[in-house]
């Protein structure tokens, strides 16, 4: 069976076949045929991203050289809009990714204004967030301007671009060099939004920030609250996503926020492993029992922190999530997990050596122990 190819599944034939049509449709003199013949072959070799610019050169190619009336062109031949009664998950379709990378190419320097026109009449097609932040570079002031118009636009798209186009750690995308904090006043507007897909990047982007000041996040959670501009349950939701790194590194301000707290009275009763000595591809198994002698049920987010091995006597680590849960009165909570030790894992790799499995409650470790890890 061959593996699942992502590039293949949004550029080929019959994707590309569609965005020829568009173009033909709306641009006199474009041969959709004789672009399928030269964009389709200039796929092989190339990976997702080098896929895009290659399908921009070829658009470019049969469009006008005058940026204005390029821009014309791409939006006289643009699909409707995305669905504006959908309120979440509506990405787009990855083929509609060229204009912006054409209102970079050729209108950033000289026709600043003319391609954020461009930007966003795109992202209502498909996000524009890689795009906007060559803007953000070259003219911060300006495109400010612009975000600060687009919050409160009618599309929910354009609204939520604001806040995805400028989180500062924004996965595949190029760094944007304003300073990290310069987005949150136009945060503390979209936070009260009523789309979950403009929520999410809020919530996203608190977390990029999180790990660049954790106080200022905090602070500004807890003043959202105070404002009672978002729903209840929606702002809840978007404390705890946002916090996710914070809750992971044990952040007390985090945890106080979502209601858990470091000094909870909750011992590590037992932790033990099925087996001490665990070979790559297989699982490591762990139980953990926890009581509380308190009088009332105690809530607990608990961890579990992976202390690998490496080459040379270094060490790593990663902490991973296990249970939300109580510790109830007079009672233990036993918890059980199965941690495969995948050989062919693509964010890091096992090497064989002594490990150690750690237990951490409201963000304090309690206890740890040893695994050894061997050779599949």
């Amino acid at each position: 069976m061959s593996s699942f190819s992502l590039k293949d599944q949004l550029f080929n034939a019959d994707s590309l076949g569609d965005l020829a049509a568009e173009f033909a449709a709306g641009v006199p003199d474009f041969d959709g045929a004789d672009f399928l013949a030269e964009v389709v072959p200039g796929l092989q070799g190339r990976e997702l991203l080098e896929r895009l610019e290659w399908i921009a050169d070829c658009v470019a190619a049969r469009l006008s050289g005058d940026f204005a009336q390029m821009a014309d062109q791409i939006e006289a031949v643009m699909p409707a809009p995305l669905d504006p009664s959908l309120r979440d998950d509506d990405f787009g379709r990855f083929i509609h990714a060229v204009p912006g990378i054409l209102a970079v190419r050729h209108g950033l320097e000289d026709h600043r204004e003319r391609a954020l026109d461009l930007l966003y009449e795109a992202t209502q097609r498909f996000s524009m967030e890689f795009y906007i932040r060559p803007f953000l570079n070259r003219w911060p002031q300006e495109t400010f301007a612009r975000l600060e118009t687009w919050a409160g636009d009618e599309n929910y798209h354009v609204r939520r671009l604001v806040s995805e186009g400028t989180r500062p750690k924004l996965p595949w995308a190029k760094k944007v060099e304003i300073d990290p904090l310069s987005p949150l006043p136009l945060l503390d507007r979209l936070h009260g939004d009523k789309t979950r897909y403009v929520t999410r990047s809020v919530a996203n982007h608190l977390n990029d920030i999180a790990k660049i000041a954790p106080d200022v996040v905090t602070d500004r959670l807890q003043a959202w609250h105070g404002a009672g501009v978002q729903a209840a349950k929606e702002l809840d939701w978007m404390t705890r996503h946002s916090l996710r790194t914070l809750v992971k590194t044990g952040d007390a301000k985090a945890l106080a926020l979502l209601g858990f707290h470091a000094d909870a009275p909750v011992t590590l009763a037992s932790l033990s492993v099925v087996s001490p000595q665990v070979a790559i591809g297989d699982a490591l198994e762990f139980d953990v029992i926890l009581e509380t002698d308190a009088n009332a049920d105690v809530p607990v987010v608990v961890d579990y922190v992976l202390t690998f091995a490496r080459p040379g006597g270094r060490s790593g680590q990663k902490v991973f999530k296990l249970k939300q849960a109580k510790v109830p009165v007079g009672g233990r909570l036993a918890l059980q997990k199965r941690h495969v030790l995948k050989a062919n894992a693509t964010t890091f790799t096992w090497h064989p050596g002594a490990h150690r499995v750690a237990v951490q409650v409201n963000g304090r470790v309690l206890g740890d122990v040893e695994v050894e890890v061997v050779a599949g």
